[in-house]
């Protein structure tokens, strides 16, 4: 309120200044123009509690409406309405949805204030990897006299192959790093998970804003890999989005299925083996999830084994990132994808609460 007064009185002195001058016959605009860029860095500077204080004023109006509305429901249904006794002092109280989000989003900001902190290491370690497979296979090789042995017929450059597998690399690395590796740490001897298990959240979105935060840097990382491979390969890759929006689709469900694999390896996981897990777990499903090839070669070359990748998740992960940015090579039909990256997502986030909730109450 106070912030929204002060405003208005700042705007309010800036027609009095225009008025004032206008009296004394110095032209109007340029007072105006002379007055606009403070009042503008004054509001800028002014914007992110404006904001918040919005926000805030919204979710208490939300709660309020949402409590009128039970409470006329109570009496139309003929159910006796809670009230305070006269005597008692009256108690602010915010409501339940508000508290949540302010929670919510409380993690969410203070995860994001220590990734800021460590951006250039999170920039390394989502970044070298695509990198050097790009560097290797689409610069080194195709500049050898021997040209690039693991490049496809049909006119199809290996870098137009890789580029979506690399992405959801980016995508599987990200996600099971941001989770499993941070949940280590707090359910070890220190017990840290404590801490954030206080906030006025439920277990279960404790557990989620790990898997949204998680998502938000997959979607960060396979971002990143698009960049790389227009300007590193010696032959330019052919990428076409042809629907923005399936795009995002895709990018979300495979963000939010590797967060929630990342929630099943740290809260299920013995933390002193969570580098085992990545070399017996990660990495070959990582080799046999349709990152170097598409899964349409193997269907027709290696059928049985086109059936067995069936159940690796990293599959659908490529195979949805491939129709979306390069869809002139084969690919799996858009309906298996979309299903079985909602079959993934839900399943491994079921088990992952699961674990997460054991370890927490244990």
């Amino acid at each position: 309120m106070n912030s929204a007064s002060n405003r208005n009185a700042a705007l309010r002195n800036l027609i009095d200044r225009i008025l004032g001058h206008r009296s004394s016959g110095d032209p109007s605009p340029v007072i105006f123009l002379k007055a606009f860029p403070g009042l503008f860095l004054h509001n800028l500077k002014a914007f992110p509690g404006l904001f918040l204080g919005d926000l805030e004023v919204l979710m208490n109006d939300l709660g309020h409406r949402s409590s009128g509305n039970s409470n006329s429901r109570n009496r139309s249904s003929g159910n006796p309405v809670p009230s305070t006794p006269a005597s008692s002092n009256p108690v602010p109280s915010t409501p339940a949805s508000g508290i949540f989000l302010k929670a919510f989003l409380g993690l969410l900001l203070r995860d994001l204030r220590v990734l800021t902190r460590e951006f250039l290491p999170f920039l390394l370690r989502v970044g070298m990897q695509p990198l050097l497979f790009l560097f290797v296979f689409t610069f080194i090789l195709p500049r050898m006299a021997s040209g690039n042995p693991m490049a496809t017929g049909g006119g199809v450059d290996f870098g137009t192959i890789l580029l979506p597998g690399l992405m959801a690399v980016a995508i599987m690395f990200s996600g099971i790093a941001a989770v499993a590796l941070p949940l280590s740490s707090e359910f070890g001897i220190t017990r840290e998970i404590d801490d954030r298990v206080m906030c006025p959240l439920p277990l279960w979105a404790v557990a989620l804003e790990k898997v949204c935060f998680s998502a938000m840097q997959s979607i960060v990382a396979a971002l990143l890999v698009i960049p790389m491979a227009y300007y590193i390969p010696a032959v330019p890759v052919r990428a076409h989005v042809a629907n923005w929006f399936v795009l995002a689709l895709v990018l979300v469900l495979a963000s939010l299925l590797a967060g929630s694999l990342g929630l099943v390896i740290g809260s299920t996981v013995n933390p002193k083996q969570i580098g085992l897990v990545f070399s017996i777990l990660v990495v070959p499903i990582t080799f046999l999830g349709c990152v170097y090839y598409p899964w349409a070669g193997l269907v027709k070359h290696i059928p049985w084994l086109s059936v067995a990748v069936l159940f690796n998740p990293i599959v659908y992960m490529s195979e949805g990132l491939r129709a979306s940015v390069t869809p002139s090579i084969e690919h799996m039909p858009w309906w298996a994808i979309l299903v079985a990256l909602v079959f993934f997502t839900a399943a491994l986030g079921r088990w992952g609460l699961r674990g997460f909730l054991g370890r927490v109450q244990s």
